[in-house]
């Protein structure tokens, strides 16, 4: 179970977590910073598509994004997740700064997702006290410079060492185990073999009975594989998700809520028979 604010969500299968993007710059081209009412017209249908969670992102983390101010992260922000209060599922917020952490806190997110798993001053204070689940991921330095010749020893053990050193501050912190999820940052600091080195082995990245999120869908080590522009990932990004969650992922953070539910009812559905 995972503690998500005041919803409790089961993790008896695979929980599809829909990506809207407050950004103009969004990698996968469906940034909506100008237009708030298509932001939460679009979240809305992908709660219809039934998404179990959604997942708001003002500011681009795509390789080589330069960072966005804080007036200008929660103006993106703000009014979208105001709107979505009474959508009936846990809205994530995907921020690294503690005054917008708060601030989404206190407008009702359910949940922080960080790509800096809590690192910056003043992150882990902005959320301990509170009950929303925290998503921890790992990344190799920052989007400005992150995909700058990435190198590891064991990808694999590396991420996973980093993950574990950040649960064991966030539970000093307070925060308790069953708010914690872990993303290990597909396309964050990696090469194509990294990425797909973490696919391949993600069922040993889980400890502790900690739940993973795995975030594959449109990524450019897709179109690496296929060829594919970004807009024609979609068989792609469905087959990256199913695999993730045949090895273990509880949760997929993904653009096509409808399409992953369905390659997951029929994956359990053989699964089942």
């Amino acid at each position: 179970m995972l503690r998500c604010g005041k919803f409790e969500l089961a993790l008896t299968r695979p929980l599809v977590m829909g990506i809207v993007n407050l950004t103009p710059d969004s990698f996968s081209g469906d940034g909506l910073a100008t237009d708030t009412e298509r932001a939460i017209a679009h979240a809305r249908r992908q709660i219809e598509a039934g998404a179990d969670l959604i997942d708001l992102g003002a500011e681009s983390s795509r390789p080589g994004a330069v960072p966005t101010t804080e007036s200008e992260e929660l103006r993106r922000l703000m009014p979208v997740l105001a709107a979505l209060g009474d959508c009936g599922v846990p809205i994530s917020v995907d921020t690294y700064k503690p005054g917008v952490m708060r601030a989404a806190l206190a407008q009702g997110a359910s949940m922080i997702n960080d790509i800096y798993a809590l690192q910056m001053p003043g992150a882990m204070a902005a959320v301990a006290d509170s009950d929303c689940a925290v998503c921890l991921m790992h990344m190799r330095g920052a989007p400005l410079t992150m995909q700058e010749q990435p190198a590891y020893g064991d990808v694999t053990a590396e991420v996973q060492a980093f993950l574990r050193t950040r649960v064991a501050l966030a539970r000093e912190a307070g925060i308790a185990s069953n708010r914690l999820l872990l993303d290990p940052g597909f396309g964050f600091g990696k090469t194509l073999e990294h990425n797909l080195e973490l696919l391949r082995r993600f069922a040993e990245l889980a400890f502790d009975d900690l739940p993973m999120l795995a975030g594959i869908s449109r990524k450019s080590m897709l179109g690496a594989i296929t060829a594919r522009a970004v807009e024609k990932r979609l068989a792609a990004s469905i087959t990256a998700a199913l695999l993730a969650a045949q090895r273990g992922a509880r949760v997929l953070r993904v653009h096509d809520v409808a399409e992953t539910r369905d390659a997951l009812a029929i994956w359990r559905s053989i699964d089942a028979s």
